[in-house]
């Protein structure tokens, strides 16, 4: 019941926001917070660390780019493309990487990721290090519905979001999400109950996988664009930083993590770009020293993350 109200709650703060903020900042806030849902639903719940989750995101958004830009179909058959596009990586990468454990798959799908990059640096198709301007759907959403307009694309990821939020919901309340967790806490006596458990792991790779190509191919809507800074490697570890930060294992705190991480990144960005800003000032405060600190500060005080500390508390206080 409790969650009902909260995702009720998400939805209409989510429909109210445009009229209090800058609905393109909302709406790529709106594609982070899904990517980094994407992720929890590998790290928080299934125990696998993966540093190459910007190989979907940004693969799937040059995907799109290509669909709507190049081919001039709709924007949704654009994240239909990338979503599919994404899942299809991510089935190649889990086969690959799945049966490592720990460091090993992670070095695994950084590597994998860092191929995809190349190929995205080098591909005529990608536009290199200029990346793929110019993504402007050229007709409407289901032949019906104009995105032209800022609010019109807001509103048009979040509802894909929400429907991504639905999906990976349903999936850590289901029977394969209770598995997913007895991996996470003994993957030997999962095996000796006699669950595939590779199979479930991959399975739970692709999808996390295809959701991370939704967020990426909203971006490429969103933006209009699809670059090089969205596949590469700092990509990966933002979403684990957003992750981490908001609270592992926790159905919001991605939720809560991406919108802090891209949000205080956007802040940042405008202090930098002021005129008067002094060159000192706009080194202390660039993105990476202030994410760096803001990192320490949460290892240290809030291991487990902001939703996750806010629910240890009120377990411990209201006996919830």
């Amino acid at each position: 019941m409790m969650d009902k109200r909260l995702w009720i709650g998400l939805a209409l703060a989510g429909l109210i926001a445009p009229y209090l903020f800058y609905e393109v900042t909302l709406a790529k806030l709106v594609c982070f917070a899904l990517f980094a849902v994407a992720f929890n639903l590998l790290i928080g719940y299934a125990g696998l660390l993966s540093f190459g989750h910007a190989a979907f995101f940004g693969s799937a958004a040059y995907v799109c780019g290509y669909v709507v830009r190049d081919l001039h179909l709709g924007p949704e058959l654009g994240v239909v493309a990338g979503t599919l596009a994404a899942g299809l990586l991510g089935a190649l990468f889990g086969s690959l990487a799945i049966r490592r454990q720990g460091i090993y798959f992670a070095m695994i799908t950084l590597a994998l990721a860092q191929i995809v990059y190349f190929i995205a640096l080098k591909s005529p198709i990608t536009g290199g290090e200029d990346g793929m301007q110019g993504v402007k759907a050229a007709t409407a959403l289901f032949g019906l519905v104009s995105i032209e307009s800022n609010r019109a694309r807001y509103y048009f990821a979040l509802v894909v979001a929400l429907l991504g939020f639905a999906v990976v919901y349903r999936a850590i309340h289901s029977p394969f999400g209770a598995v997913l967790k007895a991996i996470r806490e003994n993957e030997p006596r999962a095996l000796s109950l006699g669950y595939k458990v590779e199979r479930v792991k991959l399975l739970a790779f692709v999808l996390s996988a295809a959701l991370a190509g939704t967020a990426g191919s909203l971006k490429a809507i969103v933006l209009e664009a699809a670059t090089l800074t969205d596949i590469r490697w700092t990509m990966s570890g933002e979403v684990v930083l957003m992750t981490l930060l908001g609270g592992m294992g926790t159905v919001t705190g991605p939720i809560v993590g991406a919108f802090t991480v891209a949000g205080v990144e956007s802040w940042l960005a405008n202090i930098g770009q002021a005129a008067e800003v002094s060159a000192w000032l706009r080194a202390i405060t660039s993105a990476q020293v202030v994410m760096g600190l803001i990192f320490i500060f949460c290892v240290l005080l809030f291991r487990r993350g902001i939703v996750g500390e806010l629910q240890h508390v009120m377990k411990r206080n209201l006996n919830l």
